[in-house]
């Protein structure tokens, strides 16, 4: 088990063998999600979200707000 121990500033150094587990390098950041039962779960930020640019191509032909809205409706009945 690995323990940390909480500075008077709020500030915690994460455990070689944390760090070593979640690949993390100096400067990389973290999130910490807070679940439902109170288990608070560490994940690394390992990636920019622009790096997904391009990855979805755009539709060939425009979808108009009332067709999506169609859709939606459509999926929520389950047809």
């Amino acid at each position: 088990m690995a323990i940390a121990t909480l500075t008077s500033k709020g500030q915690v150094t994460l455990p070689k063998e944390i760090r070593d587990q979640l690949k993390l390098d100096p400067g990389d950041r973290v999130e910490f999600l807070v679940g439902s039962d109170g288990r608070i779960t560490v994940w690394p930020v390992t990636s920019n979200v622009t790096i997904l640019k391009g990855t979805i191509t755009k539709p060939k032909k425009p979808v108009t707000l009332a067709a999506m809205r169609a859709a939606i409706r459509r999926r929520g009945r389950g047809q």
